[in-house]
């Protein structure tokens, strides 16, 4: 009886630390959460106030809540637009996408003349510019930065990459060749 006494003490405080376990668990993600929402919200404001600097309107995304989007035309002379994709991440993070639209689609490395080259000449440009390249898992080709929040929200910083965008046509221009055998502006 006296053994039977102590396991139902056991599971008692088994269940007990299991449940407080638990409820800090979920107070951690809510809190998580509310982090979350709270740098998207101030991300929507400084886009709201920093895009039309660079001739850009960000709207929230349809699909994914915590992505800002917007198209940037005005400018170019190398791709049709970029169609800039910022996310606020779970993990504390900021990430632009910038993806180029030349000849009315999105540049596919499935799709173009020279891909090898072209994946070289990516690899090389992440070693010069302040953008990194990268491709999403359909293959389509982006530049990208990527901040953590570690040290707060990075305002300034945030801006500095909106108005780098722009430069981007600049390389969209060296592919050319590698896009589709037309000939890079001199």
């Amino acid at each position: 009886m006296l053994l039977r006494g102590n396991s139902l003490f056991f599971l008692f405080v088994l269940t007990t630390f299991t449940f407080a376990a638990s409820a800090s668990a979920q107070t951690a993600q809510t809190a998580k959460e509310a982090e979350r929402i709270k740098t998207r919200d101030q991300l929507m404001q400084l886009l709201e106030k920093a895009g039309p600097n660079i001739k850009v309107t960000f709207h929230q995304s349809q699909k994914q809540p915590f992505n800002m989007v917007g198209i940037l035309k005005d400018g170019l002379t190398n791709a049709d637009s970029y169609e800039i994709v910022v996310g606020v991440s779970t993990d504390q993070t900021i990430g632009f996408r910038i993806f180029p639209r030349y000849k009315g689609t999105y540049i596919n490395l499935d799709k173009v003349s020279n891909a090898n080259a072209l994946m070289r000449q990516l690899m090389l440009l992440n070693d010069r510019n302040f953008l990194f390249w990268g491709a999403d898992g359909s293959g389509d080709m982006f530049a990208g930065y990527t901040f953590t929040l570690e040290s707060g929200f990075p305002d300034a910083a945030i801006v500095i990459v909106l108005r780098s965008i722009a430069n981007l046509d600049l390389y969209v221009g060296k592919m050319k060749p590698n896009l589709d055998g037309s000939e890079a502006p001199k």
